[in-house]
């Protein structure tokens, strides 16, 4: 009887170590997503484009030496997207800057927005993973992660910063060897700085978007019921969050168990409608935690969302 109790527990152990081991090796196994959302007005697009390509990117939680995440990063510029929108969560330690900056090389040359997650602004900290699962809001470590320094990088490339502020530019469709003559693209994009840790204020970009705007954005790391009501309120067409990690410690199929914010695990990872009018994106992410270095059913990912033009 003990012999067979031993054999069991070997066993079992056995098996417990290979399920972290492959939940381990799942942080590194990137995908990419494709999704069609159509919220432009015929006629907005240029006679040779199929559709506006927003390359959505979140939660990289870099550290110094994931060079393969930063590689696969890096080759996301070859799918030539028209925008680039980075929802935060870029680092995972202090010294992940610099890999942050060479993950995003190329595509800082395009247009670009970007908000940022409490994880910009503070340190992880240890934490047991068996806490995320029962969903406890955790509060952010008191290290500061230099993100100022990012931010001016970012900046400096050209990215516009959209916390707590409105942005508004114009995609120019000559600039990318369309057609001559082509129409501008115009975006109204407004954002807030992480809700989950209270530190949005949607106060600041309160009402409707430019009329002119082709296409209206709004952008939320987390994606929290009351700012995307708000959002929705005043007329925004599509909310772009991350946060979630899609869950991360997932079920078979990709079945959340909690999504560490105010929405349901329904709308944990991809494309949704928040309302008739407004829909919802959520990444579920390229990285975790340095301290929760496991993935199960939920690959890291980002998204290219080719928004069309409304049927007729």
């Amino acid at each position: 009887m003990a012999a067979k109790l031993a054999a069991a527990a070997g066993a079992a152990t056995v098996a417990g170590l290979g399920t972290l081991a492959a939940a381990n090796r799942e942080i590194t196994q990137f995908r990419l997503h494709h999704v069609e959302v159509p919220l432009l007005e015929p006629g907005s697009l240029p006679d040779d484009w199929e559709s506006f390509r927003i390359l959505h990117v979140s939660d990289f939680h870099m550290l110094a030496n994931q060079t393969t995440k930063q590689r696969w990063i890096s080759q996301l510029d070859d799918l030539d997207p028209d925008l680039v929108i980075n929802t935060g969560d870029n680092l995972g330690e202090a010294e992940g800057v610099p890999g942050v900056l060479n993950a995003l090389g190329p595509l800082l040359d395009r247009p670009g927005v970007f908000v940022f997650g409490s994880n910009d602004y503070f340190a992880p900290r240890p934490v047991n993973p068996f806490i995320y699962l029962l969903g406890k809001k955790r509060k952010p470590s008191s290290v500061e992660l230099p993100w100022k320094g990012m931010r001016a990088a970012f900046i400096e490339r050209g990215w516009f910063d959209a916390t707590n502020t409105r942005v508004e530019f114009a995609i120019d469709p000559e600039a990318t060897g369309s057609l001559s003559g082509a129409p501008k693209l115009k975006l109204a994009i407004a954002g807030v700085d992480d809700p989950h840790h209270d530190l949005d204020d949607y106060d600041a970009i309160a009402g409707p978007p430019n009329p002119d705007a082709d296409l209206a954005i709004g952008l939320s790391h987390s994606p929290e019921p009351a700012v995307l009501d708000r959002f929705a309120a005043d007329g925004y067409q599509l909310v772009l969050s991350g946060h979630t990690h899609g869950g991360q410690l997932c079920l078979p199929g990709g079945r959340a168990i909690v999504t560490n914010c105010g929405i349901d695990r329904t709308r944990v990872a991809g494309l949704s409608r928040w309302t008739e009018r407004m829909w919802l994106h959520v990444s579920n992410g390229l990285g975790n935690s340095k301290y929760v270095p496991f993935r199960t059913f939920c690959r890291p990912s980002a998204t290219l969302v080719h928004v069309t033009e409304k049927t007729r």
